[in-house]
């Protein structure tokens, strides 16, 4: 195994620090992604590829900021990001079926992921980078298996798919697809909190300890089993269409036509379980609030 410390090609993050607010503060949760290639990587040009990226994504090598009064901060130190490398003689090939959503609990992607250990944001690490790589090649059959985390204080699942196409495009010796990011945050002020909804709010008004919460979730592999559902964008549109088009987003539409089958399928004549409400935490339905300038993306 092998681990290097990949640099921005030129350091632009200048110790500048960007406050966190609300949905950035979720600072347990991590995106894992995993990329299985048929053919080699040249890991220089990985590595080079990287360190671009990084120049134009300083906010993903800052390090997370807990100071007094409540307030946390990204500051762009301009720190390495881990970037490990492991030859793989046992596995024949790759053991996964591409074609549905891995069951995490079992079949456990921790070998070909160096996790980002968001736990130590909770203990007010700065130390911890935020993003973190690792690659392992797989020769039996030749495969290359890039595994990715990111921490989710960095932004949401778009703004990761938008770092790695960046890095995947500058590999290939392509230029970066506009608009390029920005890292300003809106910052929620107090007086702007409408506390009427917050009974409704079942994630907070119910808020359990961290590790009750773990256990919880662990224990609903006895209880649970996975589903997987698979659409494809025309069809999703379709339900979009049916369900009122632009007055309410694809989720909206995905959510209510889920609803709608398990309660005439389901729960029919089960009134205990039939579901009435449900509680969308995240939703933006067309509402613009952009604090980028023309041509970049926040």
């Amino acid at each position: 195994m092998t681990t290097w410390l990949v640099l921005p090609s030129s350091p632009t993050g200048n110790n500048r620090r960007i406050e966190l607010s609300g949905l950035d503060l979720s600072l347990i949760p991590r995106i894992d992604n995993i990329f299985v290639y048929p053919a080699e990587l040249d890991i220089d040009r990985f590595k080079d590829a990287l360190s671009r990226t990084l120049f134009l994504w300083p906010f993903v090598i800052g390090r997370f900021l807990k100071l007094d009064g409540g307030h946390y901060f990204i500051e762009m130190s301009d720190n390495g990001i881990p970037f490990t490398y492991v030859e793989n003689s046992e596995l024949e090939q790759w053991p996964l079926s591409n074609k549905v959503v891995v069951d995490i609990i079992q079949h456990s992607l921790v070998p070909f992921i160096d996790g980002v250990q968001t736990i130590k944001l909770m203990e007010s690490s700065n130390d911890e980078p935020l993003f973190r790589l690792k690659l392992t090649h797989i020769l039996q059959s030749n495969e290359w298996i890039l595994g990715t985390s990111w921490a989710h204080v960095l932004g949401d699942a778009a703004s990761n798919l938008n770092f790695l196409n960046t890095l995947s495009r500058l590999y290939q010796q392509l230029e970066p697809m506009a608009p390029l990011p920005v890292f300003e945050r809106r910052l929620w002020r107090e007086e702007e909190a409408d506390e009427s909804l917050s009974p409704l709010l079942k994630e907070l008004s119910n808020a359990k300890p961290f590790r009750e919460m773990i256990q919880v979730f662990l224990c609903r592999e006895e209880t649970h089993e996975q589903l997987n559902l698979h659409f494809s964008s025309k069809q999703l549109s379709r339900l979009r269409e049916l369900a009122g088009g632009d007055s309410v987003t694809i989720q909206d539409a995905l959510t209510s036509y889920i609803i709608l089958l398990l309660n005439t399928h389901c729960f029919n004549n089960d009134n205990e379980r039939l579901i009435l409400r449900t509680n969308t935490i995240i939703n933006f339905r067309g509402v613009s609030d952009s604090i980028a300038p023309v041509g970049l993306v926040s």
